[in-house]
């Protein structure tokens, strides 16, 4: 009991919707982390296809479990959000993993009390087979205007200080994770790079089936931060930035 209080208590969040599929692999990288101190909240949105019945088989790993309708993704992360009691939180959609058994051990021996931890991704496919690292490389330190070329670090692998994170903003249906992380960024005193991999993303989400639309809102949050000619600047370097990795390996990866 006494190691478990000397460790920081982290909320790992999961929103999930008739996904029975995927939710198994979530659900066990979480129970099988040698981490002491985790509070783990499930947001269903009210699923009919069986990924109740597979949650309820992880229920004792399970801190609180809300099964409702909601009015999208982002508003699942807000309920989710709002009940967290932990010192950070981390975000981890059905279909996502925590890289190793060891992963929360290792982020949160990396530095002590930082306001932001952040780490390396790999892509898998729905067989669960890496495919590799993300197009965005994960930058050596990262601050507020680090995503002004693109988000280069994983929303399931950033973990933020509760104190500092507030809702997400429901205006945007796609990309209000990247609102979040930058405005949390920006109150963050001390950012932390694990320098190792922390999560596994399972590529061909929400987002990626609704590109366009997810692309204009990255353009108007980047717009908002960094400033509309800035904005277009980088928007150029971001454009041959891809020809390029088009030209190397004939697709692109988030």
């Amino acid at each position: 009991m006494q190691e478990k209080e000397l460790k920081p208590k982290v909320s790992i969040i999961t929103i999930v919707y008739n996904n029975v599929r995927d939710i198994r692999f979530t659900l066990a990288s979480v129970a099988n982390q040698d981490y002491p101190n985790i509070e783990y909240i499930v947001v269903d949105g009210l699923s009919n296809d069986g990924t109740m019945d597979v949650i309820q088989e992880y229920r004792s790993h399970i801190s609180t479990l809300v099964s409702e309708k909601d009015k999208g993704i982002y508003d699942a992360m807000n309920k989710g959000l709002k009940l967290a009691t932990g010192d950070y939180v981390l975000f981890l959609n059905s279909g996502d993993e925590l890289f190793a058994k060891d992963t929360l051990s290792k982020v949160f021996a990396a530095g002590a009390d930082a306001d932001i931890y952040y780490g390396e991704t790999k892509l898998v496919n729905e067989d669960r087979e890496i495919l590799g690292d993300r197009r965005h490389a994960c930058p050596e330190e990262f601050n507020w205007k680090s995503f002004k070329y693109g988000m280069n670090i994983c929303h399931q692998a950033i973990y933020v200080k509760r104190s500092i994170a507030e809702p997400y903003d429901m205006q945007y249906k796609l990309s209000a994770d990247i609102d979040w992380v930058i405005r949390a960024a920006k109150k963050a005193q001390k950012i932390v790079n694990v320098k190792a991999y922390v999560a596994k993303y399972l590529v061909g989400g929400m987002s990626q089936q609704r590109h366009k639309q997810s692309l204009q809102e990255r353009y108007e949050i980047f717009k908002k931060y960094y400033g509309f000619i800035p904005n277009l600047v980088n928007h150029g370097i971001i454009a041959l930035r891809l020809l390029k990795h088009r030209i190397k390996h004939g697709k692109t990866r988030d």
